[in-house]
């Protein structure tokens, strides 16, 4: 991996973008090395949970537009066709790996580097990190879920002001606004990300998958469709390993000790 780092550690899955020198930009080869992470945590038996973030001072900065894939020679190009082989993918496998996925914010999270983020199931900031859509800047709309995700974690109101101004959204205002979860001071980023990965690394992994597949699904349904749902999960999970364990640990008044099964 060039433009990764990735380790895996007592169920915890740690994927850092690591271009630094480019605010930790995307490229293709970044597209595709993280598509090989992502296709391989869909079905390991070790990783429970996946945090994101990026090296350096920024989270990422968007697409890099000197990058070949984009802007070859300045020629015009199929932004679409970029659009459908790198972040379609991208954001349609952080919301269905069948884990949690937290966003570690740590610096600009700009372009699709904040529709990246915001496409993950927890996102928690820097103080001094800030969220961008930049696209009006370069006349274009918001990609990477953008237009889909922003009007339904912040109201069309305040998309349509984000997404046409482009101005800076600072984290603090960004939890305000319901945006993100959580906006803590820099220093503390790492350890309090690294200890709410290590919280739900410990937890009943099979029931965060559907977790996140019901309210996700739930957008899109109608009540008495997610009625059925829910009913159909619980029975699904009631058969599950790790809801004998947490039953018999409530009723003995001791911790869990789930397995994600």
């Amino acid at each position: 991996m060039n433009t990764i780092q990735f380790r895996l550690e007592s169920g915890v899955a740690r994927l850092t973008l690591n271009r630094p020198d480019k605010l930790n930009s995307f490229t293709s080869q970044m597209h595709a090395e993280i598509r090989e992470v992502l296709a391989e945590l869909a079905n390991s038996r070790e990783a429970r949970v996946l945090l994101l973030t990026g090296a350096g001072r920024a989270f990422c900065a968007g697409q890099d537009l000197a990058d070949r894939a984009v802007a070859p020679g300045g020629a015009p190009v199929d932004l679409g066709d970029s659009i459908e082989k790198n972040y379609r993918p991208l954001v349609l496998a952080l919301r269905n790996l069948p884990m949690p996925v937290i966003a570690a914010v740590n610096g600009v999270a700009a372009g699709a580097g904040a529709n990246i983020a915001l496409a993950c199931d927890v996102v928690i900031a820097a103080r001094s990190a800030n969220f961008i859509q930049a696209f009006s800047k370069i006349g274009l709309i918001p990609d990477s879920g953008g237009t889909w995700l922003l009007p339904r974690l912040v109201g069309n109101a305040r998309a349509l002001g984000l997404a046409l101004f482009g101005d800076k959204l600072s984290a603090a205002q960004a939890e305000s606004w319901g945006l993100i979860w959580r906006c803590v001071d820099d220093d503390q980023l790492e350890s309090v990300a690294g200890e709410m990965a290590r919280q739900l690394a410990a937890g009943p992994t099979r029931g965060f998958a559907r977790t996140k597949q019901a309210i996700y699904g739930s957008w899109s349904a109608a009540l008495e469709q997610q009625l059925d749902l829910e009913r159909d999960f619980q029975r699904e999970l009631g058969n599950s390993d790790d809801y004998r364990e947490g039953v018999a640990a409530f009723l003995e008044k001791r911790a869990p000790r789930f397995t994600g099964r």
